[in-house]
């Protein structure tokens, strides 16, 4: 399963929103290289004034000293859960996605050993979960939240695992890892079947300059 998830990401070409001036950010989407693959997330400590409890993949914004995306998706992780960076496998980036808050996020995909001894920093997180992957590709979501940004909608699913809400800008970020590194049959621009939840329209920093950005996957994002 993981090897033709590389080729497949090898292969893939990211939309990539360079033109567009905003603040960066990226995160890692870790797959854990289980018999049974797993995928790592992250839920943002209780105590914050923003977006507590929220889930999320290690990441964070762009710091002067990161060499690139990549570099920064490493260094957040490592920060964040004590993820060494030597123990990640790159297997490539997935397309460009701006938050309401104005920030351009780039999602890392990467393949790290089962059962490391990772720990959550208490400033920012109060948990580390995994999920198979078979969760994801057998679709058992919960509902679909309709997110109409800009005129477009966005049908983003929703997971409810143990406890856990998978959803928004993660779920956006999960979908393109479904379709283009496994072939499922999944879009963010075609209705499901299954309940619907609409949440109002909304507008981004972006829809004034670029239709391509536009177009772009647009959600909140936990940093």
């Amino acid at each position: 399963m993981l090897e033709k998830l590389r080729k497949r990401l090898q292969q893939h070409t990211p939309q990539r929103l360079d033109h567009v001036a905003l603040p960066e950010a990226a995160v890692l989407m870790p797959i854990v290289e289980r018999p049974a693959p797993t995928l790592l997330f992250t839920r943002r400590a209780s105590h914050l004034n923003t977006h507590r409890g929220q889930v999320a993949f290690p990441g964070g914004k762009r710091e002067p000293g990161d060499a690139d995306l990549y570099a920064t998706a490493l260094r957040e992780a490592e920060e964040e859960i004590a993820l060494a960076p030597g123990l990640v496998q790159p297997l490539g980036r997935l397309s460009d996605v701006i938050s309401l808050h104005g920030i351009r996020v780039t999602p890392w995909v990467g393949i790290i050993p089962p059962d490391l001894p990772l720990v959550a920093d208490p400033a920012e997180l109060d948990a580390i979960f995994e999920v198979p992957l078979s969760h994801f590709l057998d679709d058992q979501r919960t509902h679909t939240d309709v997110i109409t940004v800009d005129g477009v909608a966005h049908y983003v699913p929703s997971y409810h695992v143990d406890g856990h809400v998978i959803w928004g800008l993660s779920a956006m970020m999960l979908v393109e890892l479904l379709a283009e590194g496994f072939g499922m049959e999944i879009d963010l621009y075609q209705r499901p079947p299954g309940a619907l939840r609409h949440y109002p329209e909304r507008r981004t920093p972006t829809s004034s300059r670029s239709a391509k950005a536009e177009r772009a996957p647009v959600t909140r994002i936990t940093k």
